[in-house]
């Protein structure tokens, strides 16, 4: 395909030489240029097609990195690369060595910041605003944040504190207000008169004015304003926004180049803080994301004229779908069990229990403070609460995990999806800290490795004979063809694989446990045996499985998760109490910052593939000393 315009385009200051006619062209050329490339690489697509206008017009205005673009979540900053002279990088988006998903300072001086999780792009523009000002520097600090971030209570927080920043805009990018015409022609009209500079400066102008009248003065301005709100509640329904210290702009049409450009040259003509409310609409451009932009919002690669399944929705066989529909069934079974997701329905497989069980859903948006303790305060009342997060979104909960569920052992059974290595999205989006952050505070964790133990131990999680908090956690996607064979023996750990007179032991769980079988094979071609346990149960240790981990002169211990804190650490502590004292290799993860690659390519870069592994151990084997402690 060809794209004339955009191929022209190797800096953002190439944009302010476009005509208003070829703006509109690059438009639909970055659209058919995000279509023709995501559809071969995967990435987000709907919410890139909506921002395409926008990110465009603020590029028009803005001068980056001398402005900086604050994008919440990020997921929305295709476009934003294209313009910033990423073009070649699309390519090999999401992939290893490729350029990523999300803003990242690593990648280029136009990202002001990284961005992988919500609600945050406030509070970080409010403290580079005043980073500006107490430096005196020039400039304005936008933040771009969609109307799903305002779900999240960490945006009102960031709303509270924005006092006297003039050089701080919040754009509100919403794409789901409906309004009708009437007041959308209302809204309109109102919006070109608050984006006149004579608007603002006569309002500024009334308002000094007033202040300087004795006696009357005052109480006049106060009328004025409170007929103003009364103006402004009829036709928006609220007026939050400029009771929190904004000057108001909006809503305005987000597909509009010209109009965007316009209002924007406004505001940013006058001081802040600014807030912008710009409707715009997912999936734009391209009919199959519009009419159901919610199918792609993120999507693997696709056929652009057959269309694709829903890839938000987990595949029919997947570890969301398996617990989803188990869920769904022991939600029959139990009518206190109550599921919870964080703006999640569809990747937590929840929409079968939603469907079934309504009255027992709780979509909280992108709020999982608010879930925990939400959840907590269920488990007080008698409920079993199912709080079914993302791994990399939990962490954000770890507050209310410690004060409002652990301290009173409330009974909160924690279903943590995406568990382990997660490909593409890169070092913001890992599910690597669970295993450590829970285990700090005693929680017992089982990590199934199939789909078999998934069903066999949930039902388990979620009857009488377990109380206080709890969790169980799993891969994203489906079940290792390899571990499938291996089924549900029941029991907390498998002494899974069995070397003739082995005195090396790896072990391991989840899916990680695949690769140390693959070591153990390489291995045992060369003469060095090594046996293999699975743990199901991964916190805490049973006396029965320290003693037969004891037998063993060597002791690998292979987990995708940090190392600092993971399970391995409390496995070698436990074996050392217990007067062990053999050697120890821990592989865990190292290096926090995760390429955005492939499984496999990630499990290379962290150690813990089957080659990794193996010579691991090769080196403790040849090592002169018998005994001590290696670490890798």
């Amino acid at each position: 395909m060809n794209f004339p315009l955009l191929e022209k385009i190797s800096q953002p200051s190439d944009l302010k030489k476009l005509s208003s006619g070829q703006v509109n062209q690059l438009c639909e050329e970055i659209r058919a240029f995000l279509l023709d490339h995501v559809s071969k690489t995967g990435g987000h697509l709907a919410s890139n097609l909506g921002a395409v206008e926008l990110t465009v017009a603020l590029h028009r205005v803005l001068e980056t990195p001398k402005d900086e673009i604050v994008f919440d979540v990020g997921h929305q900053c295709y476009t934003h690369k294209l313009l910033t002279g990423r073009r070649e990088g699309f390519a090999k988006l999401r992939q290893l060595d490729g350029i990523s998903g999300f803003p990242n300072p690593k990648e280029s001086v136009h990202d002001a910041f990284v961005a992988g999780h919500g609600n945050t792009s406030l509070s970080l523009a409010i403290g580079m605003a005043w980073a500006r000002k107490l430096r005196g520097e020039p400039g304005h600090v936008v933040a771009v944040i969609g109307d799903g971030s305002f779900t999240g209570g960490m945006v009102y927080e960031g709303m509270n504190n924005i006092g006297g920043l003039d050089n701080l805009l919040v754009v509100l990018n919403d794409n789901k207000m409906s309004i009708s015409k009437n007041v959308g022609a209302l809204a309109r009209y109102f919006s070109h008169l608050r984006t006149t500079s004579r608007y603002i400066d006569a309002k500024e102008n009334v308002r000094t004015f007033l202040d300087g009248v004795p006696v009357v003065g005052p109480p006049l301005k106060s009328a004025i304003q409170g007929g103003k709100s009364m103006v402004r509640r009829a036709m928006y329904h609220s007026t939050m926004f400029e009771d929190m210290g904004f000057h108001y702009f909006g809503p305005i049409d987000g597909h509009n180049e010209a109009e965007l450009e316009r209002a924007l040259r406004a505001i940013c003509s006058q001081p802040g803080p600014h807030f912008l409310h710009v409707v715009t609409k997912k999936g734009k451009g391209y009919a199959p994301a519009e009419a159901n932009p919610g199918n792609f919002h993120g999507v693997s690669t696709f056929d652009l004229v057959h269309s694709i399944p829903d890839p938000e929705v987990a595949p029919k066989e997947s570890f969301s779908t398996v617990f989803g529909n188990l869920l769904n069934k022991q939600g029959s079974e139990n009518e206190k069990i109550c599921a919870i997701t964080a703006a999640m329905k569809y990747g937590t497989g929840l929409q079968f229990f939603y469907h079934t069980h309504p009255k027992r859903f709780f979509d909280v948006g992108m709020a999982e403070q608010h879930a925990v303790t939400f959840a907590a305060g269920l488990a007080s009342q008698g409920m079993l609460p199912v709080v079914c997060i993302y791994s990399t979104f939990l962490q954000r909960s770890y507050d209310q995990i410690i004060h409002d569920v652990n301290l009173l052992k409330e009974n909160v059974v924690f279903a943590i999806d995406r568990a382990g290595f997660v490909p593409a999205d890169g070092e913001t989006h890992q599910g690597i800290y669970d295993p450590a952050f829970l285990s700090q505070v005693g929680m017992p964790i089982y990590s199934p490795s199939n789909y078999a133990e998934l069903k066999y131990w949930l039902p388990i999680l979620l009857s009488n004979e377990m109380q206080g908090p709890r969790a169980i956690r799993y891969p994203r996607g489906g079940e290792s063809k390899a571990l499938a064979q291996y089924g549900c023996s029941g029991k907390e750990y498998d002494h899974l694989y069995t070397a003739p007179g082995a005195k090396i032991v790896l072990v391991s769980y989840a899916d990680e446990v695949e690769d140390v079988l693959n070591a153990a094979k390489l291995l045992g071609a060369e003469n060095i045996p090594c046996d293999v346990y699975k743990l199901v149960k991964i916190f805490p240790f049973t006396e029965e499985l320290i003693r037969e981990i004891m037998r063993y002169d060597v002791v690998l211990m292979a987990e995708e998760c940090v190392a600092c804190g993971g399970i391995g650490e409390h496995l070698e502590m436990a074996l050392q109490h217990a007067g062990w004292n053999g050697r120890y290799i821990h592989t865990a993860v190292e290096q926090l910052c995760l390429p955005h690659a492939t499984v496999p390519q990630i499990k290379q870069v962290t150690g813990l593939d089957a080659e990794h592994l193996a010579q691991a151990v090769r080196e403790a084997v040849q090592a002169p000393e018998a005994k001590g402690e290696a670490k890798v």
